[in-house]
């Protein structure tokens, strides 16, 4: 036998030998990116056989028969990055931004890539710290980690990269201090005097800004820190970095006021310091005559007799905020102003008059607020109200009449209906305050020329949906790419598209940069490349197939009579209740439907050893981690505490009856596990979190009135489901924000319910095991000690009050519920709420429903349960708002109130089918079958 085993490996090391002799690609390439793709799903259907470089594999580029570029982005992949990536020494150039589905942590071994030159990760799901060995990447000149979930510090190390020119660690969740070097050789950002870009905006950075950061060496251009927990001062140090033209410290907690020598800083031209603490008299910024915007609302400067005349004097100045101040004196423009000017925000200060002389004022002032317009008559004056909408905007057609498109498709500016590649191009430092028909031609303009540079299959651009994020003030739209001679991209043309944006080639107007652009996934690909129709390559590939044919079936014989004698066995030792007890407590193994079997070591493997890094949450019932299954696909693994055990018979009964909890708008179990002491429910992974996470601004997802409807909608029928389908009824018992997921398409899915939550059909349907969220528990438990599903419909109402203030139910000691009903007034515009509810969602136009929707959430959190509604009724009275916005309620999901209703005698109809749901403890179909 031995002798055999010889002969088949000596046999099958000559086969892989002709294959890679008459391949282009390096065995160790192959090897390597092989192993980093194995897991990964979506892959593009062009990469077959063991060749990338001779056969053209998509997005991945060679260089004498080596792997020197991966050019992935937008091509909606899944799966992790592994330390395999390694192998794939000679790589100068990593682009895998634009996949959501790309998770995990960056490993370590990345640092082994000591050849790369960019490495641009923008937009996945990628968590975890940044590895420290990223420092020996001495050859970067651009890294870009932005719009991750990167966690714990910057690394040191980065001060390592002496060549690096782009560095962008924005919208992650990186903490702790800035690092700067030390005389104990620790490494710091104030070593790379190469850099032009620190983008750091939307963290969580604390402590002061070091004085050490900022040096006379560094080249630094644009300086973004905004979104922050920093504190203290700004150090005058940075004075040195006279390149700089762009700096951010907005939203942070920082005080005092601007160094004395700031004004040295001779080319700056954008300065956004709002939503500090500043405390100072309003810095002079006289002699800074490259400044074109400037804004330093909502702090506390201060000013003595007359608003400093630099506000309306240097020449290129068109925009300065300084509302919500406490700024007094007068307003004296008499004397002239700056022809550049578009807008002085000066609204809520201490101003008591305002003096514009006889001349006629070419931008606008708003003053709104002030005693001035408070005490002087002159309320109806222009200058005395508040203009804030930005005005929508869709590129036009380029003279030509616009085509009516079916199945998906849109009608480019050239009139030719197509599926373009769509996404978010986001400015971070709009310099203007009018935004106006030329600079959106302007951009369209630029972008359309960059792409036709790199001789990419574009057609024509456009650019719709104007909105200015209020959590950081980002300036963005929908970036729209129409294909040429097709109508549709293939994944080359998406991946080369989406190159251009993450990489930054593309170079926006001035008045747009710094910018950063979200691609959407893309799901309509067409003419995928053929394959090579070499009569040569055809031979060769046919022998080998043929051989590797014979030996596979050789070897599989072999195996079969093996496995199957060992399968018994292994069905034995894998079966989950092979030690479940036969008796009347714990009844026979439990039957599934749709969840499968997971060892332990298995479910270890896929969560990475249940490392830190994986973890993704905890509660009461114990840790929960992501993880990647073979397939790709992505799980939240919840692991019970030993204090959260259940007994066999109850974890069996919850596996049952979760198997078996089907709907949209709820999160699908995906197995368990039972073994070696553990319990572990499989739950698919909802990748964009929590709505507590958007509301918060914490997630980058914009909640729009329209997102914040839907998310109402589909969370509703979610436990209209729960309650009217599931026999007994299963009562959610903590309905809050936390609980309400958004998938990749943005739909709501109710998380956190099980066995615990069964209602009891012997007591009304009430549970007695409570651990409901304070602000969101139904007063009536403290008096009944019960919970039912009008506590889960009291529960869904302070969530829908949540959605329209963002704000938490119990905040600095008020209760939301109780605030809303204080000021609520009927008879006045949006019922006098607009001092409670969330500024992003009336800040442009009135929403249409908001009056019914609130009245809707007073019935839900009404003090007695039979004065409220049930989840049903919730239903089908937030599809009528929806209809009153001008939507239709059922056009993105399958479920509507009709499936709801149930006819006196009659039974309850499934919104997705007509399968029985009974919980009896027997069910129809097959017992669980482990793999």
């Amino acid at each position: 036998m031995e002798e055999q085993d010889r002969v088949f490996f000596l046999l099958l090391f000559l086969l892989f030998q002709v294959l890679f002799v008459a391949a282009q690609t390096s065995s160790q390439d192959f090897s390597g990116l092989q192993s980093l793709t194995q897991s990964w799903t979506n892959k593009p259907p062009n990469w077959v056989g063991t060749d990338p470089c001779g056969s053209n594999w998509d997005g991945v580029i060679c260089t004498n028969s080596r792997i020197t570029k991966l050019k992935l982005s937008g091509l909606t992949l899944v799966g992790q990055l592994y330390s395999a990536i390694q192998s794939l020494s000679e790589l100068d150039t990593v682009d895998l931004s634009y996949n959501t589905g790309l998770t995990g942590t960056i490993p370590k071994e990345i640092g082994n890539l000591t050849k790369l030159k960019s490495l641009a990760l923008v937009g996945c799901g990628f968590y975890g710290p940044i590895p420290d060995s990223i420092g020996s990447l001495k050859k970067l000149t651009f890294l870009a980690l932005n719009s991750n979930r990167f966690n714990g510090s910057i690394p040191r190390s980065i001060g390592n990269l002496s060549n690096l020119n782009w560095l962008d660690l924005s919208d992650n969740q990186l903490g702790g201090p800035i690092p700067v070097s030390d005389d104990q050789g620790q490494l710091g950002l104030d070593l790379l005097l190469k850099a032009q870009h620190f983008h750091m905006g939307d963290n969580k950075l604390s402590g002061q800004i070091p004085p050490k950061l900022f040096n006379s060496s560094m080249i630094i251009i644009h300086l973004l820190f905004y979104g922050n927990q920093l504190v203290g001062t700004i150090p005058s140090t940075l004075s040195l970095v006279s390149t700089v033209e762009i700096v951010r410290f907005d939203k942070n907690g920082l005080t005092g006021g601007l160094p004395s020598n700031f004004n040295n800083l001779g080319q700056l031209s954008e300065l956004y310091l709002s939503d500090n603490k500043f405390n100072s008299s309003l810095p002079d910024l006289s002699g800074m005559n490259s400044l074109t915007y400037v804004d330093m609302s909502n702090n506390s400067f201060t000013s003595s007799d007359n608003i400093p005349s630099w506000v309306t004097s240097l020449e290129v100045l068109t925009t300065v905020m300084l509302g919500d101040n406490q700024l007094s004196g007068i307003f004296n423009i008499s004397n002239g102003y700056s022809a550049s000017l578009q807008l002085i925000n000066l609204q809520n200060n201490a101003i008591t008059d305002y003096k514009p002389g006889n001349q006629k004022i070419n931008f606008e002032v708003i003053l709104a607020g002030n005693p001035f317009c408070l005490e002087n008559g002159v309320s109806e004056q222009s200058y005395c109200k508040v203009s804030t909408v930005i005005p929508s905007y869709s590129t036009p057609a380029n003279n030509c009449s616009p085509q009516t498109c079916s199945n998906s498709q849109i009608s480019s500016p050239n009139c030719k209906c197509a599926y373009p590649y769509t996404g978010s191009l986001v400015s971070r430092g709009l310099s203007i305050s009018i935004f106006n028909t030329t600079h959106y031609q302007d951009i369209e303009k630029s972008v359309l020329d960059s792409f036709r540079a790199q001789n990419l299959p574009v057609d024509s651009v456009s650019l719709s949906d104007p909105m200015k994020n209020s959590s950081n003030d980002n300036f963005q739209f929908t970036l729209s790419v129409f294909p040429s001679q097709t109508d549709r991209f293939n994944r080359t043309g998406v991946s080369q598209i989406a190159f251009v944006l993450s990489n930054q080639i593309y170079k926006a107007p001035e008045f747009f940069s710094p910018y950063f652009f979200i691609g959407d996934d893309y799901g309509y690909y067409g003419g995928e490349p053929k394959k090579s129709s070499s009569v040569h390559t055809g031979v060769i590939v046919g022998a080998v197939v043929a051989v590797v044919a014979f030996l596979v079936l050789a070897v599989l014989a072999g195996m079969y009579a093996i496995r199957h004698k060992r399968r018994a066995q292994r069905m034995k030792e894998q079966n989950p209740f092979a030690n479940w007890e036969q008796n009347k407590d714990n009844g026979i193994a439990p039957q599934l439907k749709g969840a499968r079997w997971f060892s332990f070591d298995e479910l270890r493997r896929y969560a990475n050893n249940f490392a830190e890094a994986n973890t993704i949450g905890s509660g009461g019932y114990g840790q929960v981690y992501q993880g990647v299954l073979p397939s790709g696909e992505l799980v939240a693994i919840k692991r019970a505490g030993k204090e959260s055990m259940q007994g066999a018979a109850e974890f069996k009964t919850e596996i049952e009856l979760l198997s078996r909890v089907h709907h949209k708008n709820l999160v699908s179990l995906v197995g368990f596990c039972f073994e070696k002491g553990e319990q572990m429910l499989v739950y698919e992974y909802i990748p964009n979190g929590a709505i507590l996470d958007s509301l918060s601004g914490k997630s980058g997802i914009w909640m729009d009135w329209i997102r914040r409807l839907k998310v109402t909608l589909g969370s509703a029928k979610g436990l209209t489901y729960l309650h009217e389908l599931a026999n007994p009824p299963i009562i959610h018992r903590d309905i809050k924000s936390g609980n309400i997921l958004l998938d990749s398409h943005l739909n709501a899915k109710v998380a956190d319910f099980g066995l615990s939550k069964l209602a009891d059909s012997d007591v009304g349907h009430v549970t007695t095991q409570v651990k409901g969220t304070m602000g969101y528990l139904d007063p009536e438990y403290y008096m009944t000690q019960q919970l039912t599903e009008k506590s889960d419909v009291y529960s869904f109402g302070v969530l829908m009050l949540e959605l329209v203030t963002a704000r938490r139910p119990i905040e600095q000691g008020k209760f939301i519920v109780r605030e809303v009903n204080r000021i609520m007034d009927t008879s006045k515009d949006l019922y006098n709420l607009h001092s409670i509810l969330d500024p992003t969602i009336i800040k442009e136009t009135k929403p249409k429903g908001l009056e019914k929707f609130v009245e809707l959430a007073l019935r839900c959190v009404k003090e007695y349960a039979h004065d409220r509604p049930s989840m049903a009724d919730v239903v089908k009275e937030v599809e009528n708002i929806i209809e009153l916005v001008g939507l239709n309620p059922n056009s993105e999901s399958a479920s509507t109130s009709e499936a709801y209703d149930v006819e006196k005698g009659g039974d309850v109809i499934h919104p997705y089918g007509n399968e029985d749901f009974n919980y009896s403890g027997i069910f129809p179909s097959t017992k669980v079958e482990p793999k």
